[in-house]
């Protein structure tokens, strides 16, 4: 079905609302839960100590708590695939929104180059001798034919990724504390000494931890997936609520039990922990002292695994955000586009060729623009948040001036004002420090700094040309539109 129909059942614009509850969940929970928890979270623990990285980590779950209470708010009301893009631009500043959703189609333009890369990589495990480019022709294929189908088809494809992660995670917390235990693995207890060898569980003070602060950050980056769902989900006011409750606890579970297993087993002084090689995983290593065979062969599965929904997921959430910017006259309109089954084509293949020049860039000068590209990318999500974070606040303040009721909303975000506020400072700290070590030594690293920061410039560029340009103005509270795109 494609109709015209508002507000909280039908359909927007021609999008079809193929999305159940269970993949709105797994949607979410699969852009999360990747190689930042399956490879990057031995080197968290190396540099940080397991108590360190624990509390990185759970801090930077918390930031995302409230960010995902203010997304759910907004996209419960009013469930649009432009999102945070669009809430920026009716409750801040058209510029805001204009860059907020560029931004954030780059951002997961780039990504999708980056996974092309990571997917011949994995795949070099089992055929070392075999071309790069018949895996990453086939990946592309691959994503770019679950999009194409329907959003059913990508809705279920997503769903069955991200359970695969899922059912890894429970399997490997359960084998991990019977190990602990001494229940299995052959082992005697190991209990908490891997805990408190020499300076743990904090290693490293205070700016080991900050710099975990930061790489957790990366992990956590995909929850707002579920706002550009929003547009497509059967149901919202129902389902996004749903959706926000159930995927933070799950997250935060599953990365807090995580880490807790895996310092908890090997000690953080293991020099594997640091390595990004699939065979030296914390995962890889937990299920080889277990006694599972095959244990590297397994995970490099997982991980492709993770990797193709990652991508898949990324294409999705660009090419709906490119749809969404074109029809709000922001995009060129030949990306307002739809095929019968409601798919943003002329979006899909744009942003698909995007990806693929970054990739092919990485071939030339030993990939100096393909690198400058990736480092772009690398604030857009931080970027992502702030705007979610000061557009729900502006939300929430032009909803009371405009005396609507807050009985009608279809979810309430709690903690207001504080969830936001306390999300918008913790997050400008995270993008703020990035590189802190650049201006901490005897001498400013300038090129460290540029590397770090690019992005930052790039995003400020684009608002205020956008406002220069449009001679736009911060939308006062009395004036924000509640009504339209419901």
């Amino acid at each position: 079905m494609s109709s015209n129909n508002s507000g909280q059942g039908g359909q927007t614009q021609g999008l079809n609302r193929g999305l159940k509850s269970r993949h709105v969940t797994m949607i979410s929970l699969g852009g999360t839960i990747g190689t930042g928890l399956f490879l990057a979270s031995g080197g968290a623990i190396h540099q940080a100590g397991p108590g360190g990285a624990l509390l990185a980590y759970s801090l930077i779950g918390i930031m995302v708590f409230f960010l995902m209470t203010s997304l759910g708010e907004m996209a419960a009301f009013m469930p649009v695939s432009g999102s945070f893009s669009t809430y920026a631009s009716k409750f801040v500043d058209p510029a805001l929104g204009f860059a907020l959703g560029w931004n954030y189609w780059y951002n997961w333009a780039i990504t999708i180059a980056a996974e092309i890369a990571a997917v011949s990589l994995i795949m070099r495990f089992w055929f070392p001798d075999t071309s790069s480019l018949i895996w990453t022709a086939g990946f592309l294929v691959i994503i770019f034919t679950l999009n194409v189908l329907s959003i059913k088809s990508f809705g279920e494809s997503e769903y069955w990724f991200a359970l695969i992660k899922v059912v890894t995670i429970v399997v490997f917390i359960i084998v991990s504390f019977l190990m602990v235990f001494g229940l299995m693995g052959g082992q005697d207890p190991v209990g908490f000494k891997n805990f408190f060898i020499e300076d743990g569980p904090f290693h490293g003070g205070f700016f080991a931890m900050f710099g975990i602060f930061l790489a957790a950050g990366f992990s956590f980056q995909g929850t707002e997936l579920l706002g550009i769902t929003a547009g497509e989900t059967d149901d919202p006011a129902k389902n996004i609520p749903k959706a926000v409750r159930q995927v933070f606890w799950r997250i935060l579970l599953f990365y807090i039990l995580a880490i807790l297993a895996i310092g908890l087993l090997i000690p953080f002084t293991d020099a594997r922990l640091a390595s990004s090689d699939i065979t030296v995983s914390p995962f890889t290593l937990v299920f080889e002292n277990a006694g599972i065979a095959f244990a590297a062969s397994v995970m490099n599965a997982i991980i492709l695994t993770a990797i193709l929904s990652s991508g898949n997921s990324g294409l999705y959430a660009s090419s709906r955000m490119l749809w969404e910017l074109a029809k709000d006259g922001k995009a060129p309109k030949m990306f307002t586009k739809l095929n019968k089954r409601g798919i943003p084509m002329a979006a899909l293949v744009a942003t698909c060729l995007v990806a693929c020049v970054s990739f092919i860039a990485s071939f030339f000068g030993d990939g100096v623009v393909y690198i400058w590209l990736l480092n772009a990318s690398g604030m857009c999500g931080f970027v992502a948040w702030l705007g979610i974070a000061v557009s729900h606040y502006r939300f929430r303040k032009a909803y009371i001036v405009q005396g609507r009721d807050l009985k009608e909303l279809p979810y309430k975000a709690k903690w207001f004002p504080f969830g936001p506020i306390f999300a918008f400072v913790l997050c400008a700290i995270v993008v703020v420090g990035q590189n802190y070590t650049a201006f901490t030594g005897d001498h400013i690293d300038w090129y460290g700094m540029l590397v770090s920061y690019i992005g930052l410039p790039i995003f400020l560029v684009i608002w205020f040309g956008y406002k220069i340009v449009h001679k736009t103005k911060i939308v006062k509270l009395e004036d924000c539109d509640f009504d339209s795109h419901r």
